[in-house]
């Protein structure tokens, strides 16, 4: 067991940095590249914290960074994964004001985007360009960090940073959902999950997608209203504008991509909206141009969301008193197999890394 005493170091003015146990992995390399390391974490900076890193989650992201590499964003061929991660503040730097030691945070995906649209320059994400969470000790810009709402531990707080604040966009960061709209998810990965719970508290209709009679019974816990089963009704579009009497979902949360993207542009009412996210169902990735021109709905490329939409969904879940959902949590020297347990995709929740 390895242990730390950061606040203590730090108050030594002779000491400038503290030892953090992390874990690391190499793109494309695969669950075997995945190795624990000692490294040295210096204070933070004028305008940084230190944050004690409690829980830190998977996301689908992981697996297409480790094992094909292939990711639309920049990524470190060697690098500490996870982006979702949540801690304690121990130090600040000296002109930090927004933050004390003692405030419970959580990292932002983007730590340097803000707000409005998103830029080239803020590419730069947690888990892939920059380090991730899965360390015990992480500095950060204090702009990159947020509060977690009071309610959840941090085992529940680490699965919203990313998963969660990607649903919020989709939902509200282009027109806006709004009480009565219907949202279609598919599947029941992080994203789908954020996205109905976000949709239900907004007082919108879901119509969810699944394969199986075990994800769909455990969608209509989560409150989805309707529950299609893709595999009984391969052109499922017609189910979701026959349960709509052929209006079709103002929202869409695609994460299929080539698999599915045909059908939810047939399945979005004609001035809906599309948020596109993941390209997770196999299928032709081409899709046949002309299609688009038969729907005045917008597609919206959703890349997670900025420091405001964090804070936003944040504010919501503390209203709502709303907790994820949890499939399992790993100890924090079980980290490899906690990621080869994501790996075989038998989870329903979110699958965290607990430090505590």
């Amino acid at each position: 067991m390895f242990v730390f005493a950061a606040v203590v170091t730090f108050e030594k003015k002779n000491m400038k940095s503290i030892n953090s146990k992390a874990f690391l992995a190499d793109k494309a390399k695969g669950a075997g590249s995945i190795r624990s390391v000692l490294q040295t974490i210096s204070a933070p900076g004028p305008q940084e914290v230190l944050i004690r890193v409690k829980a830190a989650a998977f996301n689908y992201r992981e697996v297409m960074i480790i094992e094909s590499g292939i990711y639309p964003l920049p990524v470190k061929e060697t690098f500490i994964p996870l982006a979702d991660g949540v801690g304690e503040i121990v130090a600040v730097g000296e002109e930090v004001t927004s933050f004390k030691a003692g405030d419970r945070v959580a990292a932002m995906m983007f730590p340097y985007w803000q707000s409005g649209p998103f830029q080239a320059e803020f590419s730069r994400q947690l888990g892939g360009a920059l380090d991730g969470m899965l360390t015990e000790y992480k500095v950060l810009p204090a702009a990159g960090v947020v509060r977690i709402p009071d309610h959840l531990s941090y085992v529940e707080a680490a699965a919203y940073p990313c998963a969660g604040v990607t649903a919020w966009n989709a939902l509200f960061g282009g027109a806006g959902l709004l009480p009565g709209q219907t949202v279609l998810t598919l599947g029941t990965g992080g994203v789908a999950m954020m996205a109905l719970q976000f949709a239900k508290a907004a007082g919108a209709r879901v119509i969810a997608t699944s394969s199986t009679t075990e994800k769909m019974e455990f969608l209509r816990k989560l409150g989805a209203d309707d529950v299609i089963n893709y595999k009984e009704h391969p052109e499922w579009h017609k189910e979701v504008k026959a349960l709509t009497s052929g209006r079709g979902a103002d929202h869409v949360i695609e994460i299929g991509g080539g698999g599915t993207m045909a059908q939810s542009v047939k399945s979005v009412y004609l001035t809906g909206e599309i948020s596109l996210i993941g390209t997770m169902a196999a299928g032709d990735p081409l899709m046949n141009l002309n299609m688009l021109l038969t729907t005045a709905a917008t597609i919206r490329v959703i890349a997670a969301g900025h420091r405001g939409h964090q804070q936003a969904m944040n504010s919501a879940v503390a209203l709502h008193k709303l907790r994820p959902i949890i499939d399992s949590v790993f100890p924090f020297n079980e980290a490899p197999e906690a990621y080869r347990y994501y790996l075989k995709g038998k989870y329903q929740g979110k699958v965290v890394v607990s430090m505590e």
